[in-house]
Formats: structure tokens, C-alpha cells, sequence
């Protein structure tokens, strides 16, 4: 199973966001998604989330906070546990990334963009919880099948968003 991380660092009431469009074989092409990757082995999800920041952005986060665990099962893709960070202070100076374009953009127009349905989901927990959640994710190829908050199940709408 792979694990990864994933970091969203706010500014301003703005997220960094990375659109994946210049990685070959990208199961994330095209999608708009926080910074991350996969972590090392003998790397902590710590480690990790700074080392690809830094790789990826050129900033260096101050005040990661590990907010939650996001549990992606797939009938196209491997298993996937990501571990979910959030970070408000950096150093450094940003950098042009090589998997993609980095912008920052207005958390309200977040749900505007490309984005996987489940991150739609997470996104909004960021938001609205303080507390360390548990978030599965079934996918059918790209459509989100099935989510779980902390072991309950979650109703999805039609559009894949949990009502």
C-alpha cells in the first residue's frame, strides 16, 4: 500500500495549490491538489511532507499540523493512505515546480477547480474541524462510490459530495 502526504499551506485566506499537468503516467493529471508525495522508507509522514514541500515548492513550512488520514481505495489505482498536514508559516523563497503550476488561490473558489471528489470533502474538514479525522475514500475509477468519517458512513449525493 503506498503512503503519502499532503500538505495545504494557507495564506491569507488563500491555499498554495499545485495543478498536475507536466508529470507523464499522473494519476493526478490535470487535478488540483495540495503538495505532497511518497514517503521514503525509514521517513516519517513528517519527514516526508517537509521534504516535499521543499522539493516541490521551495518553501520550507514552520507549523505543519497533522489533521487527518485519508484512506483512498480504488478499483483503477493501489491502495493509498495519505496523511493530510496543514501549515500557515513558511520560509523561503517559491520556486517554479516540475510536476506542475503552483498558484495560490482563494479557498471560496477551491471547489471551482478540478479537483478529486474526495478532496472536496477533506477540503471542507479543514475548514470546519480542528480535531484529527479518519476519512475513507472507494472510488469506481473517478467517481467517488463510497466515504467514511471516523468509521461512519457518510450519504453522497449525486455529484459525489457528502449531503
Amino acid at each position: 500500500m503506498k503512503q503519502t502526504t499532503l500538505l495545504y499551506i494557507e495564506r491569507g485566506g488563500q491555499y498554495l495549490m499545485l495543478h498536475r499537468t507536466k508529470k507523464a503516467h499522473d494519476e493526478n493529471h490535470d487535478k488540483w491538489i495540495g503538495v505532497g508525495g511518497h514517503i521514503e522508507p525509514g521517513e516519517t509522514p513528517g519527514e516526508c511532507v517537509l521534504r516535499e514541500c521543499r522539493e516541490e515548492t521551495g518553501l520550507t513550512p514552520l507549523d505543519c499540523r497533522y489533521r487527518g488520514i485519508v484512506r483512498f481505495r480504488s478499483d483503477e489505482y493501489p491502495d493509498e493512505d495519505m496523511h493530510l498536514f496543514t501549515a500557515t508559516r513558511c520560509e523561503g523563497e517559491q520556486i517554479e515546480c516540475d510536476e506542475g503550476e503552483l498558484a495560490w488561490i482563494d479557498k471560496d473558489r477551491l471547489l471551482a477547480l478540478t479537483l478529486w471528489e474526495g478532496d472536496r470533502l477533506f477540503l471542507k474538514l479543514l475548514d470546519t474541524r480542528q480535531d484529527f479525522f479518519d476519512l475513507a475514500l472507494e472510488y469506481r475509477g473517478e467517481k467517488l462510490a463510497r466515504a467514511a468519517l471516523d468509521g461512519r458512513e457518510l450519504e453522497l449525493g449525486g455529484d459525489g459530495n457528502a449531503l
